[in-house]
């Protein structure tokens, strides 16, 4: 049997498996996707926010931060990371007209893990909180999501992630994103499967961060280094469907790929950190470190494959072009009009069609916009372009990863 038909059934298979477990995990669950214990004591909470250069937005953040209807909000700590602009005169202000509000500034080491570990030395309460200083958590975020750490098992949460500005093409786009990401994260938390707690809102038990260290100062995606950390450790990792924080996404697509970027690199420094956890320590190394690797390289099979088949079919027909030129042979016949579609393509056409199907339906369960009529191009170009270029940000991550010097900004 040729190498290719197998390969190709082997992505297949691997993106069928995944797809069927989404669908059985949401089909089980559909009930209490919304829902969320409440807290049956009251958790002392600090929220820690990173902040360089964020003159633009850090002022509403911390406000949106004090918004909260959770009255076991301790402190709000601004820990200005050497900004160059104006960030930390504004925190200073705040300080001045909010108790809550805590300012301490360092010297940049290069990553947001040492702001936040810097913040980490001035915590003391039950929770340790990160918000990012251009994201903006709902009032009742933290309210909704300290109840899961009645549970001792949980060292983490994290919740909905929408994009702010939605004004542009490519904002419009990442709203999709965001909007299949958090969804398949709760249902990766049936399974005790969340391998991050993102930036723009994440609750962790103050006591579990300092059990692991605090966060990597060697890894550009700190979040997802500790949340791997903590799975290593055996603390559960939960998610809260209920409530939401919206973020500042990237308005150019020059910022969106480096992000993207980097996002990648730093998972593979913590497949590479974590290597031996391959099939041990429960499922970090069963499910979580699988899964994370075939998501990563799942595209670059994908991209293989495609540019296999259109390299060896301008070959064939350069070739077959030129001879039939020269020997007078008629370049085109009646049979060449014929189409006969093989079984791997009807089911490449059928995942294809699964995977949408999939992506509105969490848009509608969701109740997000996106599937308003103005929007269905945004949507036909989501499917089509926009996740087809990860697997060439893929490409250029692992050359910075192998190549080394990659910096956080």
């Amino acid at each position: 049997m040729e190498f290719l038909p197998i390969i190709y059934l082997g992505y297949m298979f691997v993106s069928i498996y995944f797809l069927s477990l989404f669908l059985s995990l949401f089909f089980r669950n559909r009930k209490e996707l919304f829902s969320y214990p409440v807290a049956k004591k009251q958790y002392s909470v600090s929220i820690v926010v990173p902040a360089w250069n964020e003159e633009n937005t850090i002022e509403n953040t911390v406000k949106e931060i004090l918004k909260s209807d959770y009255e076991g909000l301790k402190e709000v700590i601004v820990v200005d990371d050497g900004s160059t602009d104006n960030t930390l005169a504004i925190a200073r202000e705040l300080e001045k007209e909010y108790d809550k509000v805590k300012v301490y500034t360092k010297e940049n080491e290069g990553s947001k893990a040492g702001a936040l570990n810097f913040g980490l030395k001035k915590v003391d309460s039950d929770i340790f909180g990160v918000v990012d200083a251009d994201s903006y958590p709902a009032k009742d975020s933290i309210r909704k999501m300290v109840g899961f750490f009645d549970d001792s098992q949980v060292g983490a949460t994290t919740c909905v992630f929408v994009p702010r500005n939605r004004g542009k093409f490519i904002e419009k786009l990442q709203a999709t994103e965001y909007n299949v990401i958090a969804f398949t994260r709760k249902l990766l938390d049936y399974v005790d499967a969340i391998y991050v707690t993102p930036g723009p809102l994440a609750l962790y038990r103050k006591s579990a961060l300092d059990e692991i260290g605090g966060f990597d100062m060697k890894n550009m995606t700190e979040d997802i280094e500790a949340t791997w950390h903590l799975a290593y450790r055996g603390y559960q990792r939960r998610m809260c469907l209920a409530t939401k924080t919206t973020t500042t996404v990237p308005s150019k697509l020059k910022a969106w790929y480096r992000q993207r970027r980097r996002w990648n690199i730093g998972g593979l420094q913590c497949i590479s950190k974590y290597k031996k956890a391959f099939f041990q320590k429960g499922m970090l190394g069963f499910f979580i470190l699988p899964f994370f690797v075939l998501q990563l390289f799942l595209g670059l099979v994908g991209l293989a494959v495609f540019t296999y088949l259109v390299a060896t079919r301008f070959i064939t027909n350069y070739l077959y072009t030129r001879y039939s030129i020269e020997v007078g042979t008629p370049l085109i016949t009646m049979n060449d009009l014929f189409i006969t579609p093989s079984f791997l393509n009807y089911l490449g056409i059928v995942l294809f069609i699964f995977g949408v199907i999939f992506t509105i339906g969490v848009l509608y369960i969701l109740k997000d916009n996106i599937l308003a009529k103005r929007n269905i191009f945004n949507l036909i170009f989501y499917f089509l372009f926009y996740l087809s270029i990860y697997p060439l940000i893929m490409i250029s991550a692992l050359y910075y990863f192998f190549k080394g010097g990659a910096k956080w900004r």
